[in-house]
């Protein structure tokens, strides 16, 4: 059996982090959008998503995360993606995400890129 899906949020000043633990499926997908469309109505236009502690992520997790990247392009800010698992990578990949957000090995180095340091 799976875990149900928890996510913390870390507001930053230019930003959010959104750290998840457990599955990426419909239910763990729409905890995820509800989250980032929360802040997305308060003005966030950086939201890094760390899925260190997220071993899975089926096909409607997908479709859910790339309808939260659609909505973060039309309000003019960006999604990116931290610490897969080799398999979710090469998923992200394939799906096309990766052509949508971008995808750090670690939280340090997106932290860096996208100015979300504390």
């Amino acid at each position: 059996m799976t875990e149900e899906l928890r996510v913390a949020v870390d507001r930053r000043p230019a930003g959010a982090i959104l750290h998840t633990k457990g599955y990426i499926n419909n239910v763990g997908g729409e905890e995820i959008a509800n989250r980032a469309y929360e802040l997305m109505d308060d003005g966030v236009k950086v939201i890094l998503l760390n899925l260190k502690d997220t071993k899975i992520v089926n096909s409607i997790g997908i479709s859910i995360l790339i309808e939260i990247i659609e909505k973060m392009m039309e309000k003019g800010g960006r999604i990116a993606f931290c610490c897969l698992t080799p398999v979710i990578h090469k998923t992200f990949q394939i799906m096309g995400l990766a052509n949508y957000a971008t995808i750090y090995d670690s939280e340090d180095a997106a932290l860096n890129d996208l100015n979300l340091k504390a």
